[in-house]
């Protein structure tokens, strides 16, 4: 009898254990952005360009040409004297100016104001976005996984979120 108490108790101790582990999971979040002014300035620079077939420059004159400024103004245009080479014969001409961005002293040109660009550098290439307005916009989450999101101004986001999760293994 002790040999078979002995061999069904071996028995026992090799019987597969059971396993019933449960893992439950919440987690609540809010995320709340509020957009940033900004502004994108570049300076474009003075060009100058012509062209042409039977032209020529005056006797007393050039061809047009940019002139050199100050370290903060752009190049000025000093305009050509030309005349046809040939009278009576065909001609062409084309003549292309553009008038280059002057140098802002740094920190001038752009003002913001409770998220609103109010004024800007005046380059030839700008961009300007107005920031957002908090105004109203809040986020909670309750003990009980209640979200409540009030919206805000112009330029805001508000984002919540509640995930519950089981795991049984």
């Amino acid at each position: 009898m002790k040999k078979a108490l002995l061999l069904f108790g071996m028995i026992l101790m090799t019987a597969p254990i059971a396993r019933a582990d449960l893992t439950h999971r919440m987690s609540s979040s809010t995320q709340l952005s509020v957009n940033g002014a900004y502004t994108d300035a570049s300076r474009i620079g003075s060009t100058y360009t012509v062209s042409g077939s039977n032209i020529k420059v005056t006797d007393a004159g050039h061809f047009g040409k940019m002139t050199a400024a100050t370290a903060t103004a752009a190049a000025a245009q000093d305009v050509g004297e030309y005349d046809i080479n040939t009278a009576g014969s065909a001609f062409s001409f084309s003549e292309s100016w553009t008038q280059g961005d002057a140098v802002n002293t740094i920190g001038s040109g752009v003002d913001v104001t409770a998220g609103v660009v109010a004024d800007m550098p005046a380059f030839g290439n700008t961009l300007s976005m107005s920031g957002g307005v908090a105004g109203t916009l809040a986020g909670t989450i309750t003990s009980a996984g209640v979200t409540t999101l009030t919206a805000g101004g112009a330029g805001t986001t508000a984002t919540g979120q509640f995930v519950t999760e089981i795991v049984i293994d």
